[in-house]
């Protein structure tokens, strides 16, 4: 069978089964009533299993989850695959899944008052995920609850500057190698023309901006003139007396001055991101970063000193050449910086970076990488789990990706008070999303829960110049059709 239906799929990169190689195999669905009967048929023979929908759940979504299910157990149990730790719980926010049984009452007393374990049991029931991954996830949907539900009117802004001073070996995003100054102008215009008319769409529907998150690409990898330019841009136009968090990625140490310091400073930035991922300096030329460790070092200090900001570090877990050992030291070193939050990656190989790009040359392969295996990427996360909880840590946000090493999430840990509100709005999909810059995205969920409505502006930055005016009409639509962003909701204990 050469066209398996997604959810098949879902389940044979699950267990990097390439689909391609089960072309003579046919994976055979029954529904009789409230059971799915999953057989699989290869030449040793035939295999089945069957399961039963929950009659709480919409029927549909529950035959794709019973047939990876099925067919996740027959591989487990008949033929020996071993398991992984989030079973058949795919999608990049799998604490929505927790959110939405929250809000429709499950696991909730007549106090209001989350039954933890009743909700734990169900995700490792319904998705077969690991006892501790179960924990994490409730522990992290739950975290977010008064975050995600905090009034109808606020919305957070995002501003998208695609440009980087040298792009990493494992990037997908969608970013440009700074380009000479001449483009730059020209996708400054085009910005200041993005923010103001969203600035209006803001003031015409009545809203109220909570957070402004400032990404990329690398923000600061502007020339100084122009990320003032940026700077005062975003914060005449969006950061009204409402605003709880201006958020500044800083990622790329060696972008960070004391001049754009001083801007962030005036124009009230209350949190930036700086990003060793590493403070092994071979990996750093491996992946492409050309910084130094000193100058993360030195960019980390300079940014404590000059305001009461809170810093966050990206770290990232199954970089090529790194065993156990150097995350420790990694981990260890970070932390003696006192980071307000600090965020664990888990390498993914996605598409169109320079890795995925280099495996799928038959010349290559993982070896030639020497990426760490499934089992160390593993043993890494529990360590970081282990000592940021040691050190008052906590897991405030959660999202997965495909391709991951270890198979595992990537989570954001946080100091008390320090929880990024942006980035749990974003993972929640409760809240209106206006999107700026380029390869920016507007999201506005219904408040009943169904469609989120959706613009795009291009990844493409030639695309961006040239047609930015349509693409502001296009998020202009989408607001005239549904803008109501989401409704209150009971906040629980």
């Amino acid at each position: 069978m050469k066209n398996f239906p997604k959810e098949v799929g879902d389940v044979l990169r699950s267990f990097k089964l390439d689909p391609k190689n089960f072309d003579g195999a046919e994976i055979l669905n029954d529904v009789v009533g409230q059971r799915i009967t999953t057989r699989l048929k290869v030449a040793q023979g035939c295999w089945r299993k069957s399961s039963m929908a929950r009659p709480d759940e919409r029927f549909g979504a529950e035959v794709n989850r019973l047939v990876k299910k099925n067919l996740y157990k027959i591989l487990t149990k008949s033929f020996g695959f071993e398991p992984v730790p989030y079973g058949i719980l795919h999608g990049v926010r799998p604490t929505k899944i927790i959110q939405r049984w929250i809000r429709e009452g499950f696991g909730v007393t007549s106090q209001g008052v989350i039954d933890r374990d009743k909700i734990c049991r169900r995700i490792i029931s319904d998705f077969l995920v690991e006892r501790n991954k179960a924990e994490l996830l409730t522990e992290v949907a739950l975290r977010q609850l008064p975050i995600i539900n905090r009034g109808e009117k606020k919305i957070g802004v995002y501003v998208g500057i695609p440009f980087c001073k040298t792009r990493c070996l494992y990037c997908s995003f969608p970013s440009n190698v700074l380009p000479a100054e001449k483009i730059i102008e020209e996708f400054m215009a085009a910005l200041k023309l993005d923010v103001e008319a969203a600035a209006a769409t803001i003031a015409r529907y009545g809203l109220e901006v909570q957070t402004v998150y400032v990404g990329g690409g690398t923000p600061s990898a502007l020339p100084e003139k122009f990320f003032a330019e940026m700077i005062e841009l975003v914060h005449k136009n969006f950061c009204g007396a409402g605003v709880e968090e201006f958020t500044v990625e800083c990622g790329r140490p060696d972008t960070i001055s004391e001049e754009k310091i001083s801007v962030m400073k005036n124009f009230g930035v209350t949190r930036v991101s700086v990003n060793p991922q590493t403070i092994h300096q071979r990996t750093l030329d491996f992946i492409g970063r050309k910084h130094t460790v000193e100058d993360f070092f030195r960019a980390f200090k300079i940014l404590r000193a000059a305001g009461y900001w809170k810093i966050n570090t990206d770290l990232i877990i199954g970089l090529p050449g790194e065993k156990f050992d150097d995350f420790k030291e990694t981990l260890e070193k970070i932390l003696e910086l006192d980071p307000d939050d600090v965020t664990i990656h888990s390498l993914a190989i996605k598409r169109g970076s320079k890795l995925q790009m280099r495996l799928s040359d038959e010349l290559n392969s993982l070896e030639d990488f020497n990426l760490p295996d499934d089992s160390q990427v593993r043993l890494m996360a529990r360590h970081a789990e282990k000592i940021l909880r040691d050190e008052n840590f906590s897991p405030y946000y959660l999202y997965r990706q495909g391709y991951m090493s270890g198979q595992i999430e990537n989570v954001g840990w946080c100091r008390q008070g320090a929880e990024g509100i942006y980035n749990v709005q974003i993972m929640g999909e409760r809240q209106i999303i206006l999107g700026t810059g380029a390869a920016a995205s507007t999201k506005i969920p219904d408040p009943s829960g169904g469609k989120i409505r959706t613009a795009f502006n291009p990844k493409d930055l030639k695309t961006y110049l040239r047609d930015a005016e349509k693409y502001i009409a296009r998020r202009d639509e989408i607001f005239a059709a549904g803008s109501r962003g989401f409704c209150h909701e009971t906040i629980y204990r």
